[in-house]
């Protein structure tokens, strides 16, 4: 297959993961898919393809290599049908599946391998009862938070005028920009792309000419006990923090609809976004669609 093709075989094989996964080659064990690159198949365009529909690689092999901390709650299946004859490979996990591509050593030479296999269900369910929120979330999304996302916290929150709901900002640093089961994307300080502040700041201009029509009966913050957006989601869902009260831990968060339907949850960041991941009662629920969940870091 050439990269048009692979990426055509790849995405219902991952998504969604109801597909059994059996593969043709001989020796091989259960529970992965095989898929034939072409001898030409180009590597780095093929991972720039993947990268853009799932986000940034784990890098689990390089020259032979392996890196236990890519590895760390990983894609370990990825590597089964080769062993130590795994040369490269790289794991993008989406739901209850890795997708991986690499090269590695066969009876053929060296070959690129593009391999789907079974991802084990992250739980948070062994955690201790006093777990935080934000422990939970790493736990079920089953994240390696090998590179913490930096902000200016102090000059955010200076220029805002308040100080933001400590577990969400324990949550931008451990994950960074992405999106949670694809859907759930975070408002970030100083991101170039969806600023926190610069974003709060131009809802604020536009509701000076256009009015609250969108939010009613609330107004965009910094009106008092105004709405501070903090997440939206890629079917145009909004997420704000009602700021009623001195106390950013104890703000609600009000979840919209693009008509305008609103959701109101008592509860800190965190416990919404555990619950929007694992509870399918939840109004925006992703648990309803997907049985894994994970964190497709941009």
């Amino acid at each position: 297959m050439d990269t048009h093709e692979l990426l055509a075989a790849i995405h219902p094989l991952v998504w969604p993961d109801t597909e059994e996964l059996a593969c043709g080659e001989a020796g091989h064990p259960k529970g992965h898919v095989c898929l034939t690159a072409s001898a030409g198949t180009g590597l780095p365009a093929l991972r720039e393809q993947l990268s853009d529909r799932y986000g940034e690689p784990r890098t689990l092999v390089t020259d032979g290599r392996v890196d236990p901390v890519a590895c760390e709650r990983t894609g370990l299946p990825l590597l089964a049908p080769f062993g130590d004859d795994v040369i490269e490979m790289c794991a993008w996990a989406v739901g209850g599946r890795w997708a991986g591509c690499g090269t590695a050593r066969t009876r053929d030479g060296i070959r690129p391998v593009v391999v789907i296999a079974e991802r084990a269900v992250p739980s948070s369910a062994d955690l201790p009862e006093d777990a935080s929120w934000v422990d939970r979330v790493v736990a079920v999304t089953g994240w390696v938070a090998d590179r913490p996302h930096t902000v200016d916290w102090a000059a955010a929150e200076a220029r805002l005028g308040t100080a933001l709901p400590r577990d969400y900002k324990r949550l931008a640093e451990l994950f960074g920009r992405g999106a949670f089961d694809g859907y759930l994307q975070f408002y970030l300080p100083g991101d170039r792309h969806s600023d926190l502040v610069e974003h709060s700041e131009w809802l604020a201009r536009w509701a000076e000419v256009h009015g609250n029509r969108l939010w009613e009966p609330h107004w965009p913050y910094p009106a008092p006990g105004g709405l501070l957006k903090w997440a939206d989601s890629v079917q145009a869902d909004s997420f704000y923090w009602l700021t009623e009260g001195p106390d950013p831990d104890r703000w609600p968060v009000l979840a919209y609809e693009d008509d305008g339907t609103a959701y109101r949850f008592d509860g800190s960041t965190g416990e919404y976004v555990h619950r929007l991941l694992t509870d399918p009662k939840q109004p925006f629920s992703t648990a309803r669609h997907f049985r894994a969940h994970w964190f497709q870091r941009y």
